[in-house]
């Protein structure tokens, strides 16, 4: 990837409108570092990519706590299969 991407393009990344992304930026509140160059403004790659990568850990804790293994015997007969829990026991 190359150093630096368009805003335009870092918007997409993010999910972020046009108008918001310009905003922020313009603003000095997006959420990765910005070069204004002329006219342009451009993101730099690494700040992006360390930013995509905080989101993703975030998000793993959840998915690394409901996959930890193979299912005990007693998941396996609830119905569970991976130590989430999110079925509760049948009914004896």
């Amino acid at each position: 990837m190359p150093p630096a991407v368009s805003l335009q393009t870092a918007n997409r990344i993010l999910s972020l409108g046009r108008s918001t992304g310009y905003g922020l930026a313009k603003r000095g509140e997006y959420p990765c570092k910005v070069l204004k160059v002329g006219n342009a403004y451009r993101v730099m790659t690494a700040d992006l990519q360390r930013l995509l990568a905080l989101e993703e850990a975030a998000e793993e804790p959840a998915t690394a706590q409901a996959h930890r293994g193979a299912p005990t015997r007693e998941e396996v007969a609830r119905g569970c299969c991976c130590h989430c829990r999110c079925r509760p026991p049948p009914d004896s």
